[in-house]
């Protein structure tokens, strides 16, 4: 969910081309909960295997690394620690939107309507302990190192970026920048057109890149006071002022300079189960581990085989296909590397 600042970022399309050779820290929650969304039959149910387990994960996760590879960018998936206490509320919510879309599922399955099935079977998306471990199991077996985060995945990615141990961080979500991530690309994996949400109608959808600073600087803001704006806008862990909008809070910000003094000047409430210090304290200093080791191995393509042709039931043309791109591209990197030294 995060917070909705996107419109005052600057945001500037990048190719393939101009990431290769990239480390990327990418938000593995977030992408894997894309593909069991998106990923889906047509009447909105997932893709199975034989026993009626979901693969849809493991077909995005698949298919998008192997893409990567091919264009000679390094992942790092990093997964979800422990949630804080104060993002409980935001948590209770989301399990009853699911809830609520569960039962509208099933209305529009009584009544033959495959578009409204498809609609609110994606959001009854949920991700599961199995789901994650089955997905780190495939990355181990693609040889793509993952790592567990202390806390949110965004905070470690944002801080891996800053060690210089990644270049980018790769998410949808705009929370990454109050964690202080320099470098963040968006929509990556994707090309070609993205269709409006209720509309007919369908908008271009590559990758994209967002520089932090650029940003604020254009904007001649802190990055204290976007997170100032982010509090009033709302975030996980807070709802936001009623009816302000990004852009009523960026005008805010610059006429009093931070939240506190918007809420005393304009009389305002923000709901919340966290102190505005707290919120703002656990942005600028989340937890966040040291303990990770970075190591692009190569695959195995045996066991790779066995899990997803044997065990999921994949196409065995495609898992061949990705998994002599992950080969190709781990041979080429160890042999640039012996040349480089």
């Amino acid at each position: 969910m995060g917070t909705q600042i996107g419109p005052l970022l600057i945001k500037n399309q990048i190719t393939y081309e101009e990431l290769s050779g990239k480390v990327i820290a990418i938000d593995a929650y977030n992408t894997i909960y894309q593909f069991l969304s998106a990923i889906r039959q047509r009447d909105g149910s997932p893709l199975t295997d034989s026993q009626g387990n979901p693969t849809s994960h493991l077909t995005g996760l698949f298919s998008r690394t192997s893409k990567l590879r091919d264009s000679r960018i390094k992942p790092i998936f990093i997964f979800d620690g422990k949630p804080p206490e104060m993002k409980k509320d935001t948590l209770e919510k989301r399990k009853e939107c699911k809830e609520a879309a569960v039962l509208n599922y099933e209305i529009a399955k009584d009544e033959g309507n495959l578009e409204d099935m498809k609609k609110y079977a994606q959001a009854t998306s949920r991700i599961t302990p199995q789901i994650l471990n089955e997905s780190k199991k495939l990355l181990e077996l693609m040889g793509i190192p993952w790592i567990q985060a202390e806390s949110e995945a965004e905070a470690q990615a944002a801080f891996m970026v800053s060690r210089g141990d990644a270049d980018f961080v790769g998410s949808q979500d705009y929370d990454v920048f109050l964690f202080g991530a320099e470098n963040v690309i968006r929509n990556l994996g994707t090309t070609g057109k993205r269709k409006v949400p209720g509309q007919k109608k369908y908008i271009p959808k590559t990758p994209e890149h967002i520089s932090l600073s650029d940003s604020l600087n254009q904007l001649n803001l802190s990055r204290e006071q976007l997170i100032d704006i982010s509090i009033c806008i709302g975030t996980d862990f807070n709802e936001g002022i009623h009816r302000v909008g990004a852009k009523t809070a960026l005008k805010l910000i610059r006429k009093y300079g931070d939240i506190s003094t918007i809420i005393s000047e304009e009389k305002k409430d923000i709901r919340s189960c966290a102190s505005i210090e707290d919120i703002r304290e656990f942005f600028l200093r989340p937890p966040v581990t040291t303990d990770y080791t970075l190591k692009w191995s190569k695959p195995k393509p045996e066991e790779l085989f066995n899990y997803l042709v044997d065990e999921r039931g994949f196409s065995e043309k495609q898992v061949l296909k990705n998994t002599k791109i992950l080969e190709e591209r781990t041979i080429a990197e160890f042999q640039s590397c012996i040349a480089d030294w």
